[in-house]
């Protein structure tokens, strides 16, 4: 055999699995399902930020976890639909919840008693 066809046919040899393996799903090569979700919440934050009428600026710092392209992504998207569909935005009210009072005239008042304590045998 020529040298020719000797390399053709250790070419061959090593492009056969190759191709068998190229219309495989392989596990482990393709992105996590946690990667996959954490870019879908990032879209979700995004969308959900224009639909809220938030500027980009205020979604990025008030979801400083999530990636910007992404989050940039949602919000484009949304803004797409929206115009398209003719849908007005809801402006959000982000609201601080008040801390309860620790303690009121009622509570001092209330009286509690100790338990005694208790021996245990240990025989």
């Amino acid at each position: 055999m020529s040298n020719y066809a000797l390399t053709t046919m250790r070419s061959a040899l090593f492009a056969i699995p190759l191709l068998l393996l190229a219309g495989c799903d392989i596990p482990g090569l393709g992105p996590t399902p946690q990667a996959i979700a954490r870019e879908n919440e990032a879209k979700a934050v995004g969308s959900a930020c224009r639909h809220a009428l938030r500027g980009l600026e205020d979604c990025y710092s008030l979801n400083p976890k999530s990636t910007k392209a992404l989050v940039f992504a949602g919000w484009k998207e949304m803004d797409q639909y929206m115009r398209e569909n003719k849908i007005e935005g809801t402006p959000s009210v982000i609201t601080q919840h008040e801390k309860p009072a620790r303690a009121s005239a009622q509570d001092a008042d209330i009286e509690t008693e100790l338990r005694p304590a208790t021996q245990r045998n240990r025989s």
